[in-house]
């Protein structure tokens, strides 16, 4: 059975290899990355099975035995988050093969997208199985490798500007992560995280808390948490939906598990409590304000996924088995929820022409699909009951109030606080986007173009043309307001008609058409089936964690006591070492 655990990893870079090869044969393509992701799904529910029935399970690659091998390490957290990120994957694969951008788009490398998608999912794999330092970080460059090159599919400019800030950060990152190693190695003599977990006890207490701030700022930057994630939001909305959604969903919880897993296993008597409840708070309060500013609903849902990794460092912070726990649930949720909006983001993109709170307008009635599944994924965001949302951020909080210190009582309140503002966040989009009427949106961006071309002269401003950042400025939006108000006045077939003839020539390109145009000029409406298919089945994903709630719910407590107690993760890697 233990020979099981290295085909998560492997198998993707073979069906990788495979698909360079049948680059002319795009259905060939297709079908083996599709089968292999199958089968990567149905191996990580029966090793998460196995572990929960049976305990840790480890193996060491290619015979070789401790200390010169490579291992790795199937528990009950590895294999969750084994199984939540391969079916994700899945889904985010099928949707993208709908999409086209792999088929007959000239602006996508088609030769290089499986084989870089699979490579993406492998280093994935690799992260969660990993049990050494060195292993996570041949993972994390196989990550930056793949996730580089499917940000810039397309070559166009903003794509080229958002993937060289990734990759500078993340090689910064990476160069970090190796000192981080070496300092490691040289203190221990060993990356072998069951290793690391007797050897680190025995350091003097400031080389083990430089060795532990070096990995968490390392760590810190791949999961976004402040002030370590100003990158984010200007590199993930550049991207293709489907790119978008895989990065929103995995690559920031890859970094959070590794925060989880040192935190627990090679530092747990030095929790940083303090330290990390600040970072915390920090992270969900920058994160959603900056959240309900944005206008562009790509860049609104990157802001909130910023804001939420902070959940998840609220539960590693408070280092008891009911944090943890929390944490546990809610990255599974998160990496659920989050692709599922993106996905959705697409639809309504490919539907409406952009992603534009000011251009949107009438999409519960025009697209009345796209709504209702925006909808539930929006609100099981936002922790509304019985969602497992709720469930994920309830659990934080009792183990917060259970923690008792005024810190934890702090982070229980801003808790709150974020969760209401990311509902407002929410409903402010759906009323834009969904319920006002596609003629008002239409109405409104023109006031507001009109007031940037009468104002430039008068009035010194920092306001960009409406849709290239997502950002509008605020005095602009309340005189445009204004002066929509007072249009609305005019006599209504005087202002249609008006309307008709400004048309598309208000915008200069296509890209900046207001769904009030795109359906005057009558703009396709079809919609691939098995785009909608995969989004379809991700949101029934998300709506089905929060119907098996109580079952997740108690595999995270099970994974928290593997996790807060890891003798039995020592005992699987080196039998012959007693835990202490």
């Amino acid at each position: 059975m233990n020979s099981l655990i290295p085909v998560p990893v492997l198998l993707p870079l073979l069906g990788a290899g495979l698909t360079l090869v049948l680059v002319h044969r795009p259905r060939a393509q297709r079908a083996v990355s599709v089968a292999v992701l199958v089968a990567v799904v149905a191996l990580a529910a029966y090793l998460l099975w196995a572990v929960d029935e049976h305990g840790t399970m480890a193996v060491w690659v290619g015979g070789w035995e401790a200390p010169l091998g490579i291992s790795l390490v199937a528990d009950r957290l590895s294999t969750l988050m084994l199984l939540v990120s391969s079916s994700v994957a899945l889904a985010v694969l099928v949707y993208s093969i709908g999409q086209g951008m792999i088929d007959d788009d000239e602006s996508a490398p088609v030769s290089i997208y499986h084989p870089t998608f699979l490579v993406l999912v492998a280093g994935v794999s690799n992260a969660f199985l990993a049990g050494d330092l060195f292993n996570i970080f041949v993972s994390f460059e196989m990550l930056l490798f793949a996730s580089y090159v499917l940000l810039t599919l397309g070559g166009t400019e903003s794509r080229i500007r958002a993937g060289t800030i990734y990759v500078v950060v993340n090689m910064l990152s990476s160069m970090l992560f190796l000192i981080s190693i070496a300092a490691v190695y040289g203190a221990t003599g060993s990356v072998n995280l069951a290793r690391l977990h007797e050897s680190l006890a025995q350091l003097p207490d400031p080389v083990a808390l430089t060795l532990q701030l070096l990995l968490l700022t390392t760590f810190g930057v791949k999961a976004a948490m402040f002030p370590l994630g100003f990158w984010l939001p200007d590199s993930y909305p550049t991207a293709p939906a489907p790119v978008t959604a895989v990065f929103a969903g995995l690559l920031t919880k890859v970094g959070v598990y590794a925060i989880l897993r040192t935190q627990t296993l090679l530092f747990p008597d030095r929790p940083l409590t303090d330290l990390l409840l600040v970072v915390a708070v920090l992270t969900m309060v920058v994160g959603i304000l900056g959240a309900v500013a944005q206008s562009d609903l790509k860049r609104l849902l990157s802001f909130t996924l910023v804001s939420h990794i902070g959940y998840m460092i609220f539960g590693i912070a408070l280092a008891t088995k009911g944090g943890v726990s929390g944490a546990v649930f809610y990255v599974a949720h998160h990496i659920t929820i989050q692709t599922a909006l993106f996905l959705v983001l697409g639809l309504l993109e490919r539907r409406a022409g952009s992603t534009s709170l000011v251009r949107l307008g009438g999409l519960a009635r025009i697209a009345p699909l796209i709504a209702v599944l925006f909808f539930v994924p929006a609100m099981n965001l936002a922790g509304i009951p019985p969602l497992s949302g709720f469930i994920g951020k309830i659990g934080l909080m009792s183990a917060g109030v259970e923690t008792g210190t005024p810190l934890a009582y702090v982070l229980v309140a801003a808790s709150a606080v974020t969760s209401l503002l990311t509902l407002y966040a929410i409903a402010k989009a759906w009323s834009l986007a969904f319920w006002r009427t596609p003629a008002q949106a239409h109405e409104l961006a023109l006031a507001i173009v009109a007031h940037e071309q009468t104002t430039d002269d008068a009035v010194e401003t920092t306001s960009v043309p409406v849709g290239t950042s997502g950002r509008w400025q605020s005095d602009a939006l309340v005189e445009a307001e204004s002066f929509t108000l007072q249009r609305e006045e005019a006599d209504d077939d005087e202002r249609r008609r008006k309307d008709s003839e400004a048309g598309p020539e208000a915008f200069d390109t296509e890209d900046d058409e207001t769904l009030y145009e795109r359906e005057l000029r009558g703009a396709s409406h079809q919609l691939p089936r098995s785009m909608v298919g995969a989004t379809v089945a991700l949101v029934a994903a998300s709506v089905m964690l929060s119907v098996i709630g109580g079952p997740l719910y108690g595999l995270a407590d099970r994974a928290s006591a593997d996790l807060l107690d890891p003798q039995d993760y020592v005992q699987a890697v080196l039998p012959t070492v007693e835990s202490r």
